[in-house]
């Protein structure tokens, strides 16, 4: 399975449910929005939160290269299952077409490492992942 390290720096923010999704998120080239009864959370540029929103920082992110069936069963599981064995900790994002796992940067090269040695590959990303883009231009 081919991974790709995506360039953005990632902070996982929470925000109380009843919220509106603030604008400084919406300028993100990553934006993962998350609603319940309890919370608001977004994932995004770590750059853009400011100082005041609480938020864990720090986080890279792997991408599953592909479009993911809906009848495809276990891929978070391929990649969280060798990361666990390795003790490193993930927060996954799936959407319509794929998932992604953010790993904290001071564990990406062993997450790396480890993801290797379970036969995963990385290449580079496809033009449209690069840091550049921005959805809500």
């Amino acid at each position: 399975m081919n991974l790709a390290i995506l360039e953005q720096d990632l902070s996982i923010c929470r925000l109380s449910p009843e919220s509106s999704i603030p604008e400084w998120a919406f300028r993100s080239s990553f934006l993962s929005l998350s609603r319940t009864a309890a919370e608001l959370s977004i994932v995004c540029e770590e750059s853009l939160v400011p100082s005041d929103v609480k938020n864990e920082p720090g986080w890279k992110m792997f991408r599953v290269l592909g479009t993911l069936d809906f009848s495809l069963t276990g891929i978070l599981a391929r990649i969280a299952n060798p990361l666990a064995e390795a003790k490193i900790s993930i927060f996954a994002v799936s959407t319509f077409d794929t998932d992604y796992v953010l790993v904290k940067k001071d564990s990406l090269e062993a997450a790396c490492e480890s993801l290797r040695s379970h036969g995963f590959t990385f290449v580079t990303p496809p033009p449209d992942e690069v840091n550049t883009r921005r959805i809500f231009d």
